[in-house]
């Protein structure tokens, strides 16, 4: 299917540039523009590539100036990043949708399955599930008994969803992620290790996405929650009791320790790993690989480093830390000074 400029500038709310009858039928980067496509500049690094992609249609934002003569067409927006989600949403939804109960599928003949939904071979849903209206569940996803799965979710193939659990409408959770596994519960004596059973569950609200190869213990007691909005990148582990507030991302290889309460619209850079036990306040900013080690309480903090701090503090430290083997070595010539002096006075 193929849409004008114009057409997409009307959906978007742009303003268009150029010829406003050109016409695209897919998506491409800027870099590797081709003619019948559209692509987007959102980030200064990409500009030089806006004077020579061969793409028919590029999004930019409204303050852009062209520095050179361009030969695509711009439609300008507001924000050009938002505005190319937006398309790529439209696109994904002209897809066809899948449908339809698969033979090869398991269903419990006591679960509840909702209209329009797919269920796909070697999917297995157990006792008293409740799948909702245009569920997707992809091959060998596993729905535990009792577990809720709302309106309008997709499960990608290998997902697991324990027993108890919720997971809210609108959400998408990608292969291989596990939801409701036991949370690391066990009582130290002399000898062992007891473990104490983890009777609570995993409640995920609405509009989340979760990635690939992720973890959501369920909580020894209550439940660990996944609050409206929040995206998780691959390979996170979030651990027993844990509670992440609304619209909060987190990056790849993360660790949250058990009942830590992160906050809402944080933002959390890749291997960051949190201490047990703490609260994170909101719109808290942390840099990759940073350490938390204990509660922040400021909202809106920037934090970097191992233990984090602010962010000034840690760019004085890393300036410092650069200038360490200079520091060392004057250390060690002045050491050799004063051992020289000590010397010439005790010969006096």
């Amino acid at each position: 299917m193929k849409f004008t400029a114009q057409q997409i500038a009307d959906f978007l709310g742009g303003t268009v540039e150029g010829n406003a009858q050109v016409e695209v039928n897919n998506f491409s980067k800027i870099e590797e523009g081709k003619a019948g496509t559209l692509s987007f500049l959102a980030n200064i690094k990409y500009t030089k590539y806006i004077y020579e992609t061969l793409s028919s249609i590029v999004l930019v934002n409204k303050d852009f100036v062209a520095e050179n003569p361009i030969e695509a067409t711009l439609i300008r927006v507001d924000d050009a990043y938002t505005a190319m989600a937006k398309l790529m949403q439209l696109y994904e939804q002209s897809k066809p949708q899948r449908s339809g109960l698969s033979p090869q599928a398991f269903i419990s003949p006591s679960a509840q399955i909702g209209k329009n939904v797919y269920i796909a071979p070697f999917v297995v849903i157990d006792d008293n599930a409740q799948i909702a209206d245009n569920v997707k569940l992809y091959p060998h996803v596993y729905i535990g008994e009792n577990t809720v799965i709302e309106a309008n979710t997709t499960l990608f193939s290998g997902v697991k969803v324990y027993h108890n659990c919720r997971v809210g409408e609108n959400c998408t959770l990608h292969a291989g992620t596990i939801v409701g596994s036991d949370g690391f519960g066990f009582a130290p004596s002399d000898t062992e290790y007891t473990k104490v059973p983890q009777i609570g569950n995993v409640v995920i609200e609405k509009n989340v996405e979760i990635g690939a190869n992720c973890t959501i213990d369920r909580a020894m007691m209550g439940s660990t929650i996944i609050r409206e909005g929040v995206k998780l990148d691959n390979q996170i582990q979030v651990a027993h009791n844990v509670e992440i507030g609304e619209h909060t991302v987190i990056a790849a290889l993360t660790g949250v320790s058990g009942t830590v309460k992160i906050g809402k619209r944080c933002m959390i850079g890749g291997q960051v790993g949190f201490a047990g036990h703490l609260t994170i306040a909101d719109e808290v900013k942390i840099g990759a690989k940073s350490g938390i080690l204990s509660s922040v309480t400021q909202k809106g903090a920037i934090l970097q480093g191992i233990p984090a701090q602010s962010l000034r503090d840690e760019f004085r430290s890393m300036a410092v830390y650069r200038k360490l083997p200079e520091i060392n070595q004057k250390i060690n010539q002045l050491e050799k000074e004063l051992k020289k002096l000590k010397e010439q006075l005790n010969q006096q």
